[in-house]
Formats: structure tokens, C-alpha cells, sequence
């Protein structure tokens, strides 16, 4: 699979493909995840035919961006509030991503997927979206419009929450069943990628996410930071 058929074009595929392989993830107990943010910025190498990836990228856990980390309602909880913010200042073709490899995952099965994403981001068809690759090395997508929304929980009139099951499941995975060996966030779609539900219609480019939710799991802000009880 080419890296724009992962990232809705040729080149950036298998330049996506190396650098998810590239990226360790690291045992931990049964349940403790962490995502950690990434970006790429292809090189000429990798994106051949298509030109080099430009520095339009940011990944970073970003604190008064994101929910009350202890899930309190917003704006209250004493806590850094960490959001995880992903952006594309360009084109979707260019050859570049943001995005976060779940930390802590060994093979096993998923029950539930999903995140929650501030309103006036992106939430497009592919991005942000989960690449959830199982162990015959088939990558599955689980794009953000795709899921099921529902008002997030801490901040109701400012945030949505998207949420994957079986129904809304890829054609061939199974939660419960497929055996899942890595899971990425990726973020590929730029600023002349309207978002299909109409939360942003010109295309922003940029999404903030909190809460990605790895089975019964939130994860609410980067690894190590501390947070209030």
C-alpha cells in the first residue's frame, strides 16, 4: 500500500509505512497507555515521484488546550487541562503528518475506540483517524467523521465525542476477535480539506483532541506530566 493510499494520495504512504515501523511501542502493564506526538515531514526519498514534505506540521500535547485532565467539567478540575493538537498549515497532498503511536500497547484485542475533538477542528473522513494494524499487517482506518458523536461528557456545548464499535468498524475488523499488534493517530488532511460535517467548512487544517480512549482507557495528557488527584 502506497503512503497517499494511507494518506489520501501515492506518495506518503510508504513513506508512513517506515516511519510507523520505525517507532518502538513499548511494553507496559495491561491497560497504561500513552500517546506519544509525532511529526513527519517526508523526504524526497521517501515521497518519490511526489515532492519532499514541508515543514507544516505540529504534534504536541499543548497544556490549557485540552479537557480537565482529571475529568472534571471544563473549565474547572486545577488541572494543566492538556489537549493534544495536530496540524497541517497546508495542502493534503503534501507529503507530511501529525500524529501520536499509542505507548503501552502489546497485542490483544480492542472493544472500543474513539477521542473527543474540540468544535471548530477538523473532523474529516480520514483525520484525524486511527491506524490500527493488526497482525498480518493489514492496516485498518478509523476516520474521525466515521465514528459515532455524541456531546462530550465534560464540556457538552464545546466539545464532541467520537466513538468506534462494530457498527461503525472498517469492512474485516472485528473488536473482540482481530488481533491487534500497533495503533497510530493520524493526522494528513490540510487546510483545503473541508470538514464533511460542516464544523469546519473552509478547512482549518487543525485538530485538538483529548481523552482517546484505548478500550476501557482515556488517555488525558502527555506521559509524565503530573496532574491534580
Amino acid at each position: 500500500m502506497t503512503f497517499r493510499s494511507k494518506l489520501h494520495g501515492p506518495a506518503i504512504g510508504m513513506a508512513m509505512i517506515a516511519l510507523v515501523a520505525a517507532l518502538s511501542i513499548s511494553a507496559a502493564a495491561a491497560g497504561t497507555y500513552s500517546a506519544k506526538a509525532f511529526s513527519f515531514v517526508g523526504t524526497a526519498a521517501q515521497c518519490d515521484p511526489f515532492p519532499a514534505g514541508n515543514r507544516i506540521i505540529t504534534s504536541s500535547w499543548l497544556n490549557g488546550a485540552g479537557l480537565p485532565d482529571n475529568g472534571t467539567a471544563n473549565p474547572g478540575g486545577g488541572t494543566p487541562h492538556q489537549g493534544l493538537l495536530l496540524n497541517k498549515n497546508g495542502p493534503t497532498s503534501d507529503c507530511s503528518a501529525a500524529g501520536a503511536t499509542i505507548e503501552g500497547w502489546t497485542t490483544g484485542t480492542l472493544s472500543a475506540l474513539g477521542f473527543d475533538y474540540r468544535l471548530g477542528g477538523h473532523c474529516g473522513a480520514g483525520a484525524p483517524r486511527f491506524n490500527v494494524t493488526d497482525d498480518t499487517g493489514h492496516t485498518f482506518f478509523f476516520g474521525c467523521n466515521g465514528g459515532t458523536k455524541s456531546a462530550s461528557p465534560q464540556d457538552p456545548a464545546n466539545w464532541l465525542r467520537v466513538t468506534f464499535d462494530q457498527t461503525t468498524a472498517p469492512v474485516g475488523f472485528f473488536f473482540g476477535v482481530t488481533q491487534v499488534v500497533s495503533i497510530e493517530i493520524i493526522f494528513d488532511e490540510g487546510t483545503d480539506t473541508p470538514s464533511p460535517d460542516g464544523n469546519a467548512p473552509a478547512g482549518v487544517g487543525l485538530a485538538t483532541i483529548d481523552n482517546i480512549r484505548i478500550n476501557n482507557t482515556f488517555i488525558t495528557r502527555k506521559a509524565g506530566n503530573p496532574i491534580l488527584p
